[in-house]
């Protein structure tokens, strides 16, 4: 699996609701990823909601040989728009049942269930045996074919290995914020996939000399080079880096190749940065 992928998220409309301006435009990007070698693309059904998801069926199916798609349930949008967890088991596979109808599969290849807590529950209250128990049903049925968790802690990873086996952990981690390395500790362990979100870490990084000088002398943007320093940091981890600009995915996707000619020194003094995840607002993903 090329360790670029692709986050969805931005194709959908303004503060990740309703239909993209120009939808043609989303899809003709979809298909631009696939054919610059992206073969995983993360998603899930709070994007529009589904509105994304429809995107990446209508652009995508039947979906080429080796194209994952990795799409999240147990997250919704409230009547306010607002953020909210919906992981209650029916829920959960009510939402399995709609990214399949919206992706027009009879599998999903991965399905993560969104936790979005830090502590050893999830936060909603519901029993993750029950949560996690609708998508192994899922499962058993055909429905879906690898389990993933989106927004684990440590305990919450272990706990739920306990029920079944975890093939991604998409937790929050990237140059500045390093708050999901237990997580990504526990994956390297494990051979489970760490699938870092908001990689660019929102568009914080410019203001980082330690960027500065690879990127001279690579040719290479900041962005570039924070995607590079991800890749090298561990063979676990497939970024997800999203865009809605043609210019941009070629960009992230030419990370990989960068990455290969960063000197070990330069990733020490990445490496060394101040972790300032204590100052970094949660965000839905």
């Amino acid at each position: 699996m090329n360790q670029v992928g692709y986050g969805a998220m931005q194709l959908a409309g303004p503060k990740v609701w309703g239909p993209p301006d120009d939808p043609d435009s989303a899809r003709r990007l979809l298909r631009l990823a696939v054919e610059l070698g992206v073969t995983f693309f993360d998603t899930a059904n709070a994007y529009g909601p589904r509105v994304v998801n429809r995107l990446i069926g209508e652009a995508l199916r039947p979906f080429p040989e080796g194209v994952i798609v990795g799409n999240k349930v147990g997250a919704g949008r409230g009547p306010d728009r607002s953020w909210i967890i919906t992981d209650h088991p029916d829920t959960v596979r009510r939402q399995v049942h709609e990214a399949l109808a919206d992706f027009g599969t009879e599998t999903s290849e991965l399905t993560y269930l969104r936790l979005g807590g830090d502590g050893p529950a999830p936060p909603s209250g519901v029993p993750l045996e029950d949560s996690l128990g609708a998508l192994v049903e899922l499962r058993e049925q055909g429905l879906i074919r690898r389990i993933g968790l989106s927004g684990a802690s440590p305990e919450m990873l272990a706990r739920a290995q306990k029920l079944t086996p975890i093939a991604a952990v998409q937790n929050r981690f990237n140059l500045l914020d390093r708050s999901g390395a237990g997580v990504l500790a526990g994956c390297e362990a494990d051979g489970i996939m760490f699938v870092p979100y908001f990689p660019l870490a929102s568009g914080r990084l410019s203001r980082h000399d330690a960027l500065t000088a690879p990127a001279e002398r690579l040719g290479a943007t900041a962005s570039q080079i924070a995607l590079a320093w991800l890749l090298r940091r561990s063979p676990a981890i497939v970024a997800i880096p999203g865009t809605a600009n043609p210019g941009h995915l070629r960009a992230n996707v030419a990370a990989a190749s960068i990455a290969e000619h960063l000197t070990d020194a330069e990733v020490a003094r990445l490496t060394g940065l101040v972790d300032e995840s204590a100052a970094v607002l949660d965000q839905p993903t």
